[in-house]
């Protein structure tokens, strides 16, 4: 009897103790996993796919992420769902901790990245800027313009020049260029057929890409919210009665790389498709991306008699119905072009 009882005692401190050690090594294992990140600063981090626990330990201490610690693999053993994680592109911050970064890789949740594209922009911009755009996968060096007009599925014309919607664009690590321009161009196709749908009566445009070329037209030309409305008007009205636009933005985008800064008077007679004080009409394509007012404006110019505009040196224009009154209105903006030197 007295040995059975003396078994049960070295049984049951037996247990106290492993209980004393496992709950000892576990708290170890929990001030572990609740340790900040060894960074001083966020970082991004990428977990590369088929990466297993030891092939993770041994990456984040050659990162300098966690100190080497035989306490790693015990933390995956103790929460087993710390160890699901997922190839990707992660977002690590200063205040993270170990299992807070365990459980971003188990969540999937892979950082996001910004791209920003303005009105009034045009395609070589977007080109460039997609080319400096980290962690985007370059898919546009080998295919022109065509090439991608026809991936798009556009049909009224073989560039992508005012088809694609400019505003900022969400994307994670790994996405292509040509991705991030398939999503452009759906938001601006759609935007597109709403606003045509939704146009005034009787506008001079034959179809809603006439409608996307003005609207390029008018953003180039202002970017005074309260003016578009009347910049289309005045264009609405030229178009109307068989006058030529005669708008320099459209001249410098014909120009191209010849353009300097400046519009010299032999540009304005050397006839490109583009130079609309030679041409009669709108010039074939779009010159940039408009965004949604602009096109808005395309859509329901202001109801007006004006044929003319100039800068007035205040950062907007002077409209005007005749050609004497332009042509005072210019002398005025000048002047004071003058008096500012």
């Amino acid at each position: 009897m007295k040995r059975k009882k003396r078994l049960f005692t070295l049984l049951v401190l037996s247990v106290i103790v492993a209980v004393i050690l496992f709950y000892a090594g576990y708290k170890k294992v929990e001030k572990f996993a609740d340790q900040t990140l060894a960074i001083k600063q966020d970082l991004i981090f990428t977990l590369p796919a088929g990466i297993g626990r030891n092939s993770l330990e041994t990456l984040l201490v050659q990162d300098g992420l966690i100190e080497d610690s035989h306490i790693f693999p015990w933390l995956l053993r103790l929460e087993p769902k710390l160890a699901e994680f997922k190839a990707g592109t992660y977002q690590l911050t200063r205040e993270m901790t170990l299992r807070e970064m365990l459980q971003l890789f188990s969540s999937g949740k892979e950082a996001q990245f910004t791209v920003r594209f303005v009105e009034g922009s045009r395609l070589s911009d977007w080109w460039k800027i997609l080319q400096q755009s980290e962690y985007i996968k370059h898919e546009l060096d080998d295919k022109n313009a065509q090439e991608l007009a026809k991936i798009m599925g556009i049909k009224d014309t073989d560039t992508l020049e005012g088809w694609l919607y400019p505003d900022t664009y969400l994307y994670t690590a790994g996405t292509s260029d040509i991705a991030l321009l398939k999503r452009a161009y759906r938001q601006m196709k759609m935007t597109l057929e709403e606003e045509w749908k939704e146009r005034a009566k009787d506008l001079p445009y034959k179809n809603a890409y006439e409608m996307l070329i003005m609207a390029s037209i008018i953003e180039k030309e202002t970017s005074v919210e309260a003016e578009r409305t009347k910049v289309a008007s005045v264009f609405i009205n030229r178009l109307r009665i068989n006058m030529r636009l005669q708008t320099d933005p459209t001249v410098i985008y014909g120009l191209g790389e010849k353009y300097r800064g400046t519009i010299f008077r032999k540009d304005l007679t050397t006839l490109t498709p583009y130079n609309t004080y030679m041409i009669n009409g709108l010039p074939p394509t779009p010159i940039a991306m408009p965004g949604l007012a602009a096109i808005k404006a395309a859509a329901h110019p202001a109801k007006t008699e004006f044929l003319y505009f100039v800068a007035d040196g205040k950062g907007g224009h002077t409209f005007t119905t005749n050609l004497a009154a332009h042509n005072r209105a210019v002398n005025i903006y000048r002047q004071g072009l003058r008096q500012g030197k």
